[in-house]
């Protein structure tokens, strides 16, 4: 079997020493880590094993086997070291420092019952314990006004306490400092002294909500510490050359960014995919898009019609964070997961994952049954063929580990591993009606895209599951999120609260513009050119007297787009009814150079299969051809069943499926 580490495709190839400066998208996943180069007119893409001890280590490793010799270029990193943190709880120990009588707003949260029928409901405990949750003698009214002020000797006696803890990160996080930033900055000079991280709220939460606040600004100290050490070893690895990491919503900060608001990348990895599916539905014109991005631990589906879907507000194993980010939704369904037969004699698959260590039972180390290890032994995946043909999977194992599953559910192997794809797809079925029919969008008019390592193995069969006639599988499927990181813009989010009535849209203008001008100011320091930046502001409504808003885009019909978006959320609008505009949202982002189209070529319609393959489909053998996806010529039609294999994944086509190759080589499949 050969190491997975000394893989490497290029597409053309050209050689030369030492290349050109490049752009590096690097997407770190729980079994492997995908490399994108953009170098010139080339595009070469390289897979290694991810290394979850050290992830550093897979980058590190992965660019030393692309780039033997000196390089230069620009490095955009997708992340799960913050995500991984909170829920493998191991980041730092955190001291909250809040107004007095506020400490237990972590605890408290909000009056929700996401298990409405549990009796007796479990919520994980804080991230701060009670003795590290220290009040200050300080108040402050929504207004920005001074009721209690912060005096020197409680400054020291706070100190006091706080160095009494010993803590690794300080979150402070004062009543109302949205409004009125004085105190909050006097404490975080002081604390300054005790030289670890110190996350002011009103640098990264600028708005209301004390919970969604507090809880925003726990999480970001917890993995702080953790995420600045793992950037520094990144940096020190790549000797000074451009670092930048992707955030949850879709753009790229610099790597000391990312270290002070590591909150922002807990879904760097999924926001990459999501980013170059947009790109690629515009370009190819189409609007309405349904993404499954299915990796080694997680399938992430997201819904794209017109734009990239953003929202303010996501929660994260209980805990809510109020910063923006794409809205993805997330479930347990990858290529590692685990089979297994519950205690009532069901077939579970997920969420739990075989990783990257020890992996798949086919990978040659693992002996749990896995999606993976289903889809061999049903034949949707060629053993000699995996990795371009670098990795020869090990089917005995896979046929023994699915064995072993059987015997407990007291089925057949077939049956066994036909039922581990059924109940995988039905997750990511589910999955996806969540972020369209649960929100009023009809699937059937969308397209699915599939993209991952897996997502095309499944694809056809989940698009039948929600009635869907289109799927379209992107030219180099398995590294569509490093290459969505590779093409990121750089960016700058900022929200100022503002709490106007009926305000006129010139004057929101107004409030945003220093915000604007700070975002063009920090962009251009980092060398993007002034043409290549772009602004865009969304404000915050809701009707007075309401509890929750919605973000428009700021315009001169601002209050009609509002009405509008109530009445396709609620059902109803009110214009003669008085408006509150909370805050504004200012996003500013640089984009990068155009991406490059892969070539068109010149070719017959149909080209013979190398081999014919025999697999497994609704308990039958089908003998089918095995196509080598690289050589497919554009305009060339295929007929299902099929099997096409690349070096970043595999696709099956099911019968009664049909599919092309355009002129960019994406494949595109509808259902005859």
């Amino acid at each position: 079997m050969c190491d997975p580490a000394a893989i490497s495709f290029l597409m053309p190839r050209r050689r030369r020493t030492p290349p050109r400066f490049v752009r590096i998208g690097i997407d770190t996943g729980g079994t492997f880590t995908d490399f994108v180069v953009r170098d010139g007119t080339d595009v070469r893409i390289h897979k290694v094993l991810s290394t979850p001890d050290d992830p550093s280590r897979a980058v590190l490793e992965g660019l030393t086997e692309l780039f033997p010799d000196a390089w230069d270029g620009e490095v955009t990193y997708g992340s799960t070291v913050a995500t991984n943190a909170v829920l493998e709880r191991r980041g730092a120990r955190v001291c909250l420092v809040t107004t007095a009588g506020f400490e237990d707003v972590l605890e408290i949260g909000r009056q929700a019952r996401p298990r409405l029928y549990t009796l007796e409901p479990r919520v994980p405990p804080p991230l701060v314990g009670r003795p590290d949750r220290l009040g200050v003698r300080e108040r402050t009214t929504y207004a920005g006004e001074v009721v209690t002020p912060l005096t020197a000797a409680e400054l020291r006696r706070l100190l006091y306490r706080v160095r009494s803890r010993h803590p690794q990160a300080i979150a402070v996080v004062l009543l109302h400092a949205y409004a009125r930033t004085e105190h909050e900055r006097r404490i975080g000079r002081a604390l300054a002294a005790l030289g670890v991280p110190v996350t002011l709220s009103h640098m990264l939460v600028r708005e209301h909500r004390e919970y969604e606040r507090t809880s925003t600004c726990v999480v970001n100290a917890y993995v702080a510490p953790l995420m600045g050490r793992h950037l520094e070893r990144l940096a020190c690895g790549l000797r000074r050359r451009s670092l930048r990491v992707m955030q949850s919503s879709g753009g790229a900060v610099t790597s000391k960014t990312a270290a002070r608001e590591p909150v922002r990348t807990v879904l760097s990895g999924p926001a990459g995919g999501v980013v170059g599916a947009a790109a690629l539905a515009e370009r190819l014109g189409i609007r309405k898009v349904l993404t499954i991005d299915m990796g080694g631990t997680s399938t992430d589906v997201a819904l794209i019609a017109g734009g990239i879907p953003r929202r303010s507000e996501f929660t994260i194993d209980g805990m809510p964070l109020r910063v923006p980010v794409i809205d993805i939704h997330t479930v347990g369904a990858g290529g590692g997961s685990i089979a297994r037969c519950d205690a009532g004699g069901s077939l579970r698959v997920g969420p739990e994952s075989v990783g990257a260590d020890p992996g798949p039972a086919c990978y040659g180390r693992g002996t749990l049954a896995s999606v993976t290890d289903a889809n061999l032994v049903l034949g949707r995946l060629a053993a000699d063929r995996f990795l371009g043909g670098a990795i020869m999977l090990d089917a005995r194992r896979a046929q023994a580990a699915v064995e072993r599953l059987a015997r407990q559910l007291r089925l057949s192997v077939r049956r066994t591993a036909e039922g581990v794809v059924r109940v995988v797809n039905a997750a990511m079925i589910r999955a996806l009606r969540v972020i369209s029919v649960e929100r009023g969008h009809d699937p059937r008019a969308f397209t699915l895209m599939a993209f991952g390592g897996a997502a095309p193995l499944h694809a056809c069969e989940v698009a039948e599951g929600l009635g869907m006639q289109r799927v379209l599988v992107p030219a180099l499927p398995g590294v569509l999120s490093a290459e969505g990181m590779a093409d990121a813009p750089r960016s700058r989010d900022f929200l100022t609260t503002v709490r106007l009535v009926d305000p006129s849209p010139a004057r929101l203008a107004r409030l945003a513009a220093p915000w604007q001008r700070r975002g063009v100011t920090e962009l251009r320091r980092e060398g993007v050119p002034r043409a290549a930046i772009a602004g865009q502001v969304s404000a915050l409504v809701r009707y007075v007297g309401q509890t929750h808003e919605i973000a428009v885009p700021l315009a001169a019909d601002v209050r009609a787009r509002f009405d509008a978006a109530h009445a396709h959320a609620y059902g109803y609008a009110d214009p003669s009814r008085s408006v509150e505009v909370l805050a504004l949202r200012i996003e500013v982002t640089g984009a990068v150079p155009g991406r490059r189209r892969l070539a068109r070529c010149r070719g017959s319609r149909r080209v013979a299969a190398t081999v014919r393959h025999r697999l497994v489909w609704r308990e039958r053998v089908l003998d089918v051809p095995l196509y080598q996806r690289e050589v497919l010529p554009p305009r060339m039609r295929l007929e299902g069943p099929a099997l096409i294999v690349e070096y970043s994944s595999t696709t099956f086509i099911p019968p009664g499926w049909r599919g092309r190759v355009d002129a960019e080589r994406h494949l595109l499949l509808e259902r005859r």
